[in-house]
């Protein structure tokens, strides 16, 4: 099966496990307390088991090369979507403006992008994404969380050491070079819980999903910021990484990341701050909505 077809196929499923979150929001099964408690769980539990166990494989130095590789190509990414997010809305109203520049600096590869990297390139291909990440929380607890607050650099520091997925990486490398091998029990308690990932990711975005107001999407300004969140940084990426002559996995894992769609918790925090919540709900579901399309063709590329 292609890669093309296996991402299709991927897509297929993720899309009907999200209309299953977005089901029982509207049947309320799943109220606000609840999917805030899913989140939790997924974000403080579940990912980082996850993310851990992504690292239980051979120590080689190609692996810790391309590791290294994957967060400076990386690092690299992430500069390209804050600049693009300062130039590419300059004539938007400014409660929008913040909420577009949001999801154009954070993207969903945490709760879409892991267990989409994981399906197509598998635990390798996952241990990347871990280490791509942290960029990504990087620029959410700075750039991007400067868009709705003050924050100043002690905290930043402190939210990335401290949140749980960041922690999981540095386990995940205690694991990785750890002289003895894990009992057996606790390997299948982590696999367990972290096989959760993907079931309970895509629901939390299908409850969050259920409640936009389809009647007041603007579709023009959405349509063009999904042109520059699911094609252009991607295609930029891709363009970029392929002349570096970086390996291709590498190159492949950093190109899909690029290309998700707004991070879930462009709405959260523009609730939680006060700003344009009901926008920013649109600008997450449009660009997921869409994501099902753009995502399985970037496998084309790979």
């Amino acid at each position: 099966m292609s890669a093309f077809q296996t991402m299709l196929n991927m897509q297929l499923s993720l899309f009907a496990i999200m209309l299953l979150g977005f089901f029982c929001r509207k049947k309320g099964m799943i109220d606000n307390k609840t999917r805030t408690a899913l989140s939790d769980i997924l974000i403080n539990i579940i990912l980082p088991c996850n993310i851990a166990m992504s690292f239980d494989m051979d120590v080689s130095g190609d692996l810790l090369r391309s590791a290294g590789i994957v967060f400076v190509a990386y690092m690299g990414v992430q500069t390209f979507t804050w600049l693009l997010s300062r130039v590419a809305f300059t004539r938007v109203p400014e409660d929008k403006q913040m909420v577009l520049r949001h999801g154009t600096i954070t993207s969903n590869a945490g709760f879409l992008g892991n267990p989409i990297t994981q399906g197509v390139f598998g635990n390798e291909g996952l241990l990347y994404a871990s280490i791509a990440m942290i960029p990504v929380r990087i620029f959410l607890w700075s750039a991007g969380l400067s868009l709705y607050t003050k924050t100043d650099s002690k905290s930043v520091v402190k939210n990335l050491l401290t949140h749980p997925c960041v922690i999981a990486v540095f386990v995940g490398f205690g694991i990785m070079f750890a002289p003895f091998e894990l009992p057996a029990f606790m390997v299948r308690t982590l696999n367990s819980v972290g096989g959760c990932t993907t079931a309970i990711s895509m629901m939390v975005i299908g409850a969050i999903l259920a409640d936009i107001d389809l009647g007041h999407i603007e579709w023009g300004l959405l349509g063009y910021y999904c042109l520059l969140r699911l094609i252009v940084i991607p295609a930029v990426s891709f363009a970029a990484l392929s002349l570096l002559g970086l390996q291709p996995m590498v190159t492949g894992v950093c190109t899909l990341l690029s290309g998700m769609p707004a991070a879930s918790l462009t709405a959260v925090l523009a609730a939680k701050y006060g700003q344009n919540y009901g926008f920013a709900s649109q600008v997450v579901f449009v660009s997921t909505l869409l994501s099902m399309i753009t995502i399985p063709l970037m496998t084309l590329f790979f």
